[in-house]
C-alpha cells in the first residue's frame, strides 16, 4: 500500500465505485421513508443547512432510488453552476472589451482634439476677384492645442506669423511658426493655447515676415 495515501484519482475512483454500488445494493421499491424530492434537490445544490441535511445522509447511504435522484439532481445543479461561472465570465470579458475599446475611443478622441487641419490652399483670392466676395468661414475645435495650415496656393517656405483677432479688432493670440513645403503644399504648424477664453466669430491672419496681413473668417467652437 502507498504509504502517502490516496491520490486524488484514487480517491475518485473510490467513490465511483461507491456510487455505482449505492445505485444497485439497496433496492426499495415502495420507497419507504424516502424525502420529498425537494429536499434532495436542496441537498444536492447544498441550499439545504448542514444540521438538516444531516438525518439524510444515512437513508441516501441506504436507498440507491433516492441516491439515485440526488446523483440526477446533483449532475443538474453542477451543469447549471458551470453554465453561470462561463455566463458570468463571458459578461466580465464582454464588459472589459467594451471598457477599453471606450477609453481608446475617448483617447483617441483626445488626440484628434488637440490636432487641428486649416486648410488654406484654395482661400486665395485670384486676380480680378471683388474683395467682398463672401469667403467660406474656417470652423476649430478651440480645444486643439496644435494646427498645421495649409497655406494658401503659390506660398512659400519661411516664418509665418498668425494671429486671431476679433471682429472689432481686439487680438486674441499671437503665434509664429516655420513653413515647409511637402508635395507643393506649404505646411505652417503652430502651437496654439486659446485657454477658457470666450470666443465667437474672429479672423484668422496670416503673414510672411513683415508683410501683409491676410485674413481669413474664423468660429472656435
Amino acid at each position: 500500500m502507498n504509504a502517502k495515501g490516496y491520490s486524488a484519482r484514487d480517491e475518485q475512483r473510490l467513490l465511483d465505485a461507491l456510487g455505482r454500488g449505492l445505485l444497485k445494493e439497496f433496492p426499495n421499491p415502495e420507497r419507504s421513508g424516502c424525502p420529498d424530492a425537494d429536499v434532495l434537490k436542496r441537498i444536492a445544490s447544498r441550499t439545504m443547512p448542514l444540521d438538516q441535511a444531516e438525518k439524510w445522509l444515512d437513508h441516501l447511504g441506504s436507498c440507491s432510488p433516492c441516491y439515485s435522484d440526488f446523483s440526477e439532481f446533483r449532475g443538474a445543479y453542477e451543469s447549471r453552476r458551470k453554465r453561470t461561472l462561463l455566463a458570468i465570465a463571458a459578461s466580465i470579458l464582454v464588459a472589459a472589451c467594451i471598457g477599453g475599446w471606450f477609453l481608446l475611443q475617448r483617447h483617441n478622441e483626445g488626440l484628434v482634439a488637440q490636432t487641428a487641419l486649416l486648410d488654406l490652399r484654395n482661400r486665395s483670392l485670384p486676380r480680378g476677384t471683388e474683395p467682398n466676395l463672401p469667403v467660406e468661414t474656417l470652423v476649430v475645435n478651440r480645444a486643439a492645442r496644435h494646427w498645421n495650415i495649409y497655406l494658401p496656393l503659390g506660398s512659400t517656405e519661411g516664418t509665418y506669423e498668425i494671429r486671431i483677432v476679433t471682429d472689432s479688432g481686439g487680438l486674441l493670440l499671437t503665434a509664429t511658426g516655420e513653413a515647409t513645403l511637402v508635395s507643393g503644399i506649404a505646411s505652417l504648424p503652430v502651437n496654439v493655447n486659446l485657454g477658457s477664453k470666450n470666443l465667437g466669430r474672429c479672423n484668422l491672419e496670416i503673414r510672411k515676415n513683415i508683410g501683409e496681413w491676410n485674413s481669413f473668417p474664423l468660429v472656435l467652437r
